[in-house]
């Protein structure tokens, strides 16, 4: 069938391929690093347990037939083995059925971490690389040219991370429809990059273009996407510059570089360069990618569903295993920044000038004097989540109190996720979080004080506390 292959996209699926790898790469490296203090046997939310409340239907996976912390070690570095090789180009010196093989190992690995993720694994850049990751698999190698099903599958994808952020936020915040809302977002932003202080300080005209420009890309640029060359490859060279934008403004994990992944799969780089000769495909791959896109496509109705409707919902998946996902972001925007601020003090009785000292965080504001510093795509999940908790107490409940219970024993994995630990040779005799208002200095007061940020304490969020019988106890002030 000659119209199942495009020669001319050799490169785009090249390109593309090496980028996913990479991000499957920091994708593993995040779970291994941080895994035991988040869900492991002795973790805040503790795989076992979860996996004790739930079924297969819930979340399918090969933690569903053993768990040990031990198998997870495996499991993410084996991820990151794979994802090595596949940067490396390992499934280009393979037969097409084991470079589809090499490919579908690491979707399932990362998929088996999802599934027992929980609040952790939340976020939507986790269904983007699944969905995006299960079609690469049908995507061929430098055997047989690329199938042109699975590099539409591709645009619809994007087309869903960027129309569904378009329209959750003309439907959501006001601030958007009046393109004020970068007079906030820089400031109030979950995790601010090196640079994000000085896009803030940008004049308000410039925040307005710049909402403006965000429109025009996520509500009239994906449709530019389905149309012929080289429209296309210009609709996705806005998008990257877009994301690149994003990129340098804040942290936000690796969904930036994967939206620029999939942008680089919609160039065609046949214009600047020739392609080699490539052998017609089998007939059981056309078949397997036919029955694939046959199944992406019915599994599209809800998603699709959802991107027309009124009461849009952002980062869901309606399968269990995550193959076709909606997507968006920043709905609404905050206006105040909030920050739970988390302090310890190694004085056994409490009184009123008792001293107290400040834990260190890697990626979210704290000191003042600390300028922000760039992670993405390296993902801080924990300071992810605290954002969060300043926001909704309610959504911090079920990990918080292990949080700080693991603060007062000095648990070396949890310590590993903190920049600072003010106890270093035993634990404290109690801990306490409270809640600062923070916002950015002023040019006049970071040139007078050296301080990005000025923050005012709120009110508490947690009482000091200490472990006793119940291993969680309240403190009274002496």
């Amino acid at each position: 069938m000659e119209w199942f292959t495009a020669d001319g996209y050799w490169l785009s699926r090249l390109i593309f391929q090496r980028a996913l790898a990479a991000v499957y790469l920091v994708a593993f490296l995040t779970a291994a690093l941080q895994f035991r203090a988040l869900i492991g046997e002795r973790g805040m939310l503790p795989v076992p347990d979860f996996l004790r409340r739930t079924g297969w239907r819930d979340g399918p996976g090969l933690f569903r037939l053993h768990y040990s912390d031990r198998f997870f070690v495996l499991v993410a570095w084996t991820g990151c083995a794979l994802a090595i090789a596949l940067l490396a180009g390992a499934d280009s010196y393979v037969p097409l059925w084991a470079a589809m093989l090499l490919w579908a190992l690491p979707w399932a690995l990362y998929l088996s971490i999802v599934q027992v993720g929980q609040t952790w694994y939340g976020f939507g850049w986790e269904s983007l690389l699944l969905e995006t990751g299960f079609l690469a698999v049908f995507l061929g190698n430098a055997h047989t040219a690329p199938p042109v099903l699975v590099l539409w599958l591709l645009r619809w994808v994007l087309f869903r991370v960027e129309f569904g952020a378009g329209l959750i936020k003309i439907r959501g915040d006001e601030c958007w429809r009046r393109l004020t809302c970068l007079y906030f977002h820089h400031e109030t932003q979950p995790m601010p990059g090196p640079l994000s202080w000085f896009f803030h300080r940008l004049p308000k005209p410039v925040h307005r273009a710049e909402v403006a420009a965000n429109h025009v890309t996520q509500l009239l640029v994906p449709v530019l996407l389905f149309t012929p060359q080289p429209v296309a490859s210009a609709a996705a060279g806005l998008m990257i510059v877009t994301q690149l934008w994003l990129v340098v403004s804040g942290n936000f994990a690796w969904l930036n570089w994967l939206t620029i992944t999939l942008a680089l799969s919609a160039v065609d780089w046949s214009l600047f360069t020739a392609p080699p000769a490539q052998s017609a495909p089998p007939l059981w791959y056309e078949i397997v990618v036919m029955a694939v896109t046959a199944l992406v496509v019915l599994l599209s109705y809800r998603p699709a569903r959802n991107l027309v409707s009124r009461r849009q919902v952002m980062n869901r998946s309606f399968d269990p295993l995550h193959l076709v996902n909606t997507y968006g972001a920043f709905g609404s925007i905050s206006r105040v920044r909030l920050e739970v601020v988390v302090e310890g003090t190694d004085e056994q009785v409490l009184r009123e000038g008792t001293v107290w000292r400040e834990y260190g965080f890697r990626g979210k504001p704290g000191d003042p004097r600390r300028m922000p510093r760039q992670f993405a795509p390296y993902h801080l999940r924990l300071d992810w989540l605290m954002w969060f908790a300043a926001l909704s107490p309610a959504y911090a409940r079920p990990w918080f109190g292990p949080f700080m219970e693991r603060l007062l024993e000095n648990d070396r994995d949890t310590l590993r996720l903190l920049r600072h630990n003010p106890f270093p040779d035993a634990p404290p005799a109690h801990v306490r979080a409270r809640v600062y208002r923070y916002r950015y200095t002023t040019w006049r007061e970071l040139r007078a004080t050296g301080r990005w940020w000025h923050r005012t304490y709120v009110r508490d969020f947690m009482r000091p506390v200490s472990l006793g019988p119940a291993w969680l106890s309240p403190t009274r002030r002496s």
